[in-house]
């Protein structure tokens, strides 16, 4: 019987990656904002999402091809009030794709990010009522974004068909963003 190897990113072997790590931390005002909390929300949002495009990139250089999709939100265009972590790590998010796009291009390997607004997730449906309320009147769809919208986007970014596009920001904001 062949026993199949457990992952690691060592052995990372993917043409393409999608990352989406993410904490939402508490929602208080900035000055207000717990430092552990904030430095969690960072580090797994944003640190880790380096992580593992140090893992894969490698590989997919060796390949000359690959496809990474790095979820963002809008909240890293314009940030939300009293999520000073979150909103700050989604922009991180933003700039690392921007960067990392322009350096792999050669290499035909794109990065993009995708900046949804909230989604019906567990996690999103864990916020305070009237921090989703607040949310929600901001975005002119007056829905949440479904699973099934983001991963239409973030399967064709991760496709061949998008050959051309790299370091680039897709907007998935129900109106809310329009740049």
């Amino acid at each position: 019987m062949r026993r199949s190897k457990p992952f690691s990113p060592t052995s990372a072997r993917s043409t393409s990656s999608s990352n989406n790590a993410a904490i939402v931390g508490p929602n208080a005002p900035t000055w207000e904002y717990p430092p552990q909390a904030f430095s969690d929300v960072v580090h797994i949002g944003l640190v880790g999402t380096f992580y593992v495009c140090r893992a894969v990139v490698p590989h997919m250089i060796e390949k000359g091809y690959g496809r990474i999709v790095n979820l963002s939100s809008v909240a890293g265009k314009e940030g939300n009030p009293n999520a000073p972590a979150y909103s700050a790590t989604k922009a991180g998010v933003i700039a690392l794709t921007k960067s990392l796009g322009k350096e792999l291009a050669k290499y035909d390997i794109a990065v993009n990010a995708v900046t949804p607004a909230v989604a019906k997730t567990t996690m999103a449906l864990s916020q305070a009522p009237d921090f989703l309320a607040m949310i929600l009147a901001k975005i002119p769809r007056g829905r949440m974004l479904e699973l099934s919208e983001a991963a239409s986007m973030i399967c064709w970014l991760a496709t061949a068909e998008n050959s051309f596009t790299t370091a680039s920001v897709f907007d998935l904001s129900g109106g809310r963003a329009t740049y």
